[in-house]
């Protein structure tokens, strides 16, 4: 059987639920018509291939402000034929039937609560939640909000940006306090709301307790600007909103502030980019990222004590990171010079000079267009 395999697979769709239902009820049919034809046999799915070596790089045609990550016509086999496949197989098939089950139901679940969902009804075929996770990327070509699965959010904002939901009262993000407003993980929620801002740039701040110190700070009155964190690694919800507001006030450089390490650097990686989990997707929620800092340059500011050494971890990541073609040539001088000096340096080293000392820092490198 020829999972949709006739057409191009180089990104996601967005359906309804019914057109998902139907593409499951196709994919039903299509392996009991050739289980009971009258040469029988069980037939193969093909699902992308998400290995690095499918991964491509889709290039803006005059910048590089559409660029992101996406994945080629190549598949992988889940086939029945082979017994370190088989659970592999059974697994697709028993993620449609819970998707179709959520799709009719008219409901949407998280990935940790499918997870556990099959778990209950499947335990000797569900083990783990990467499982799930890899099953259900690029399942029937279609987005996972599609699938009835919606992103789980970490992700807060603050600053000058007034947000209204449908039917709903505005909400001014600049007096939600330190907290922030927290971001639904509801796709559809995200897209149908109204945005207005008087701001002038955007930032993502890689940490939590980072962002709790600017936004207590009040520091968007200083720089007027709208604060983003996805506290970490960004998930699904908080890089959507963000590239719903780079289209939405095209205007605003992003900037990034993370920490001089790896780890910092592929977090603004996957803002910019995306990922390969999520390459079917990546146009979705890549934006044009700029990095503020923390940088190589950044580190006369800080005490030698302050810098620490990588870890075999960090090593692995910045490996990672280096064979990417994604990587720009002052990025990947910027890993060079980590991975040379072996140390790493967080945010928090800049407290040295005061805890007031983050927002003019942050200021000084915007007046001075000092980022990459």
């Amino acid at each position: 059987m020829r999972f949709f395999a006739d057409r191009e697979i180089c990104y996601a769709d967005i359906l309804p639920p019914s057109e998902v239902r139907a593409r499951i009820e196709v994919a039903v049919l299509n392996f009991l018509k050739i289980l009971t034809c009258t040469d029988p046999a069980i037939s193969d799915l093909l699902l992308i291939n998400r290995k690095s070596s499918n991964r491509r790089v889709s290039q803006g045609l005059l910048t590089d402000d559409d660029t992101w990550i996406f994945l080629s016509r190549s598949f992988c086999k889940r086939t029945l034929m082979r017994a370190n496949a088989a659970k592999a197989f059974i697994r697709v098939w028993k993620v449609m039937e819970m998707c179709f089950k959520i799709l009719s139901q008219e409901k949407r679940v998280t990935q940790r609560e499918l997870f556990y969902k099959l778990l209950c009804v499947s335990p000797d075929c569900f083990s783990s939640q990467l499982q799930v996770n890899r099953t259900i990327q690029g399942l029937l070509r279609c987005s996972r909000y599609s699938l009835g699965i919606m992103a789980s959010s970490r992700g807060i904002v603050a600053g000058r940006l007034l947000l209204q939901e449908p039917d709903k009262e505005v909400v001014d993000c600049s007096e939600c306090g330190s907290s922030g407003y927290a971001i639904s993980g509801d796709l559809d929620l995200l897209d149908r709301l109204v945005m207005k801002t008087d701001a002038r740039y955007i930032i993502i701040v890689e940490k939590h307790a980072i962002f709790q110190r600017l936004a207590e700070d009040r520091l968007f009155n200083h720089i007027p600007s709208i604060l983003i964190t996805a506290k970490g690694y960004p998930d699904i919800a908080t890089r959507f909103l963000l590239h719903r507001m780079s289209r939405t006030f095209p205007e605003l450089p992003i900037m990034a502030l993370v920490d001089w390490n790896p780890a910092g650097l592929a977090i603004l990686c996957t803002f910019k980019f995306g990922s390969i989990g999520m390459g079917l997707e990546a146009y979705r929620y890549a934006c044009n990222v700029k990095w503020l800092g923390l940088r190589g340059d950044d580190l006369q500011l800080l005490p030698e004590e302050s810098l620490v050494s990588l870890k075999p971890r960090d090593l692995q990541i910045a490996k990672s990171l280096m064979s990417s073609e994604t990587l720009q040539e002052k990025h990947r001088e910027e890993l060079a010079l980590m991975v040379q000096s072996g140390k790493r340096a967080e945010i928090e080293a800049l407290y040295f000079h005061g805890y007031d000392y983050l927002g003019k820092y942050i200021a000084k490198k915007i007046v001075q267009a000092n980022y990459i």
